[in-house]
């Protein structure tokens, strides 16, 4: 890895990585300001969400309404959208224009002329990645946890709350390597962002269909998305990291990434 570049791109990204960090954390925070306004009003509003059709609140995230009453549930539920799906865009985004840049920018061909093999800029771009979406979830998951503290009516499981937020990295870094590898593939030089974004809205329409929908097919098609895997059931007695899974999204992302080096190798780089 080139201290120098990973310094800079670093610097280049700094802005972005702040901007999403306040965007998710002030979020987070605005959603569990309303817990305990929640559960003063718990019986009007669970009458309220009883009249909403059940796949609605499944969209959202809502399984069972007990889901909302635990502060540790009422925060997985938008956990789903504040920092799986908005998390997941900002690696995809990041991830999938950091190799480009160079050439849609036209500056590619100043850095292959620097003393830097290939390896070097995709390890050094690729720590990058790891890094940003690292501080990304750390921070949101400090606020989350600092929010649930304040607003907490009783005790949760912090264990439950670190598998989850665990998950939540994981999933990022996943769409993080599957920006990289689609990166890797594009044949003319300009920024895909749009195409990731959507490819991760997809992934999550189709995670959400297998929820709402009880037919089998429909069901099983749930698999082909990533957030299939990420287990969000945090108030489950018996929530824990299932192995399978863990292996699914290490296994998956270091495949995704591998073959993303192997790929910039040999690509041909347009200057």
């Amino acid at each position: 890895m080139n201290r120098n570049l990973f310094l800079k791109e670093m610097r280049r990204n700094a802005f972005s990585l702040m901007m999403w960090t306040i965007i998710i954390t002030l979020l987070i925070i605005l959603t569990m300001s309303v817990y305990r306004t929640f559960m003063e009003n718990q019986s009007q509003i669970a009458g309220m969400l009883s009249i909403i059709p059940k796949g609605a609140l499944q969209f959202k995230g809502i399984s069972n309404l007990n889901d909302l009453m635990s502060v540790l549930g009422f925060y997985s539920v938008n956990n789903i959208i504040y920092m799986m799906v908005l998390g997941s865009i900002f690696g995809i985004v990041l991830s999938s224009n950091i190799l480009l840049k160079e050439e849609y920018n036209k500056t590619a061909e100043y850095l292959l002329t620097r003393p830097l093999a290939r390896s070097e800029i995709f390890i050094s771009k690729t720590a990058v990645v790891l890094l940003n979406i690292f501080i990304l979830n750390l921070i949101t998951s400090l606020s989350g946890f600092i929010c649930i503290e304040i607003v907490k009516t009783g005790p949760f499981s912090i264990r439950a709350f670190l598998i989850l937020s665990l998950y939540t990295l994981l999933l990022n870094v996943l769409f993080g390597a599957i920006g990289l590898f689609l990166s890797t593939l594009v044949k003319r030089a300009k920024p895909i962002t749009t195409f990731g974004i959507a490819l991760v809205l997809i992934f999550y329409f189709i995670y959400t269909l297998s929820k709402i929908t009880h037919e089998q097919g429909a069901s099983n098609l749930g698999y082909i998305s990533p957030f299939k895997f990420a287990n969000v059931d945090a108030i489950n007695p018996s929530y824990t990291i299932d192995f399978w899974h863990l292996a699914y999204f290490i296994g998956i992302t270091i495949l995704l990434t591998a073959l993303s080096w192997r790929i910039y190798r040999r690509k041909d780089i347009y200057t």
